[in-house]
Formats: C-alpha cells, sequence, structure tokens
C-alpha cells in the first residue's frame, strides 16, 4: 500500500505481511509491485544499517549535495522510530516544512525520502534499528546536517534530553542554511 504525505514526493510504503502462528513473511522491496501502484523509484545502490541503543536518541537532520543527492528508502528492522523528512528545495511551496512518520518493527511502514529533503529520526525504544535503502553512495564532501531543533518539528518525546551525536549538536540551523537543492516542480 502506498500513502502520500502532506509533502509531494514522500511516500509512506507498507508492504504486505503474510503471517501464521510462526510469524510472518514481507517482500520489503519489490520494484516490479510498487510500479505496478504507480510508484517509479529511482535504482538504489547502497543499504545501510543503523542501531540506536538509547531511546530518545536524534540522528539527523542528514543530507548528501548534489552531485550525490541521497533518496533513501527508510524501515525499521527493529524497535520504533519517528521518522521525519524536511523540504529544503529552493523554490519549493513546501520549503521548510516537514512530515514524521513511526516506523516500527510492528507496522512494517517504509518511508520513501527523496533527494532535496533533509532526514532523521528519533528512536521511541532501546535497541532501534533503521535500515535503508540509498540512490547514491556516500561521498563525505557532499554530507551535511542542519540541526535536529531548527526546523520546527514536533518530536514525540520531550521529557528526556535527546542523545545527539557532537556533528548533529554542531549543524547549522535551517535558518542559516543555504540550499543545494533546487525545487524542479
Amino acid at each position: 500500500m502506498i500513502e502520500q504525505t502532506a509533502l509531494p514526493g514522500v511516500v509512506i510504503v507498507t508492504p504486505p505481511r503474510f503471517g501464521d502462528h510462526r510469524g510472518f513473511f514481507s517482500e520489503s522491496w519489490n520494484r516490479k509491485k510498487l510500479e505496478s501502484e504507480g510508484l517509479h523509484l529511482p535504482e538504489f545502490v547502497q543499504d545501510n544499517h543503523s542501531l540506536s541503543r538509547e531511546k530518545g536518541t536524534v540522528r539527523g537532520l542528514h543530507f548528501q549535495s548534489p552531485p550525490h543527492a541521497q533518496g533513501k528508502l527508510v524501515r525499521c528492522g527493529r524497535g520504533s522510530v519517528f521518522d521525519v523528512a524536511v523540504d529544503v528545495r529552493r523554490g519549493s511551496p513546501t520549503y521548510g516544512q516537514w512530515v514524521g512518520e513511526t516506523l516500527s518493527f510492528e507496522n512494517g511502514k517504509q518511508l520513501w525520502i527523496p533527494g532535496g529533503f533533509l532526514h532523521g529520526f528519533m528512536t521511541l525504544e532501546t535497541d532501534s534499528e533503521l535500515v535503508y535503502k540509498c540512490t547514491d553512495h556516500y561521498a563525505p564532501d557532499c554530507d551535511g546536517a542542519v540541526k535536529w531543533d531548527s526546523c520546527g518539528i514536533d518530536w514525540p518525546i520531550d521529557d528526556i534530553t535527546p542523545i545527539i551525536s557532537e556533528k548533529d549538536e554542531k549543524a547549522q540551523s535551517l535558518s542559516d542554511f543555504d540550499t543545494p537543492f533546487t525545487f524542479e516542480g
């Protein structure tokens, strides 16, 4: 099932699960089935897997600038996270707006985040794992971040101090960000 979000281009994908007393089976990625439902995604060239040990860990908001901009198809392999995308395409009617979705092992939802969007997440459980497909290889010279708390995101856990990397804590604010992305209509 494919659901549109408030940000055009960012979609929620929920592959069907087939279960019985043993557990379930699901095709987490099937290009042919997605295309039959009208979702045409670019080629993926890299898979990433991250583990966050503590509840309340925030990773992001990250991006890779052109010519190595990355689209990401993100899912939660264990635990649960609140996953967000922020539109940073210059000239976009939704510039600076964000969407968030709870991705969990239980719900099986995935979030497609095209290039031109910031990506980040907050863990809602201990030992949460994020697994995602990328449309370009990691390029350190194109790697960047915008501060996690500068975009007006309504993070779901507000009664603890988020656990953040030094890189993410020192990231620029959205108001200071000179975006390398352009809205192409």
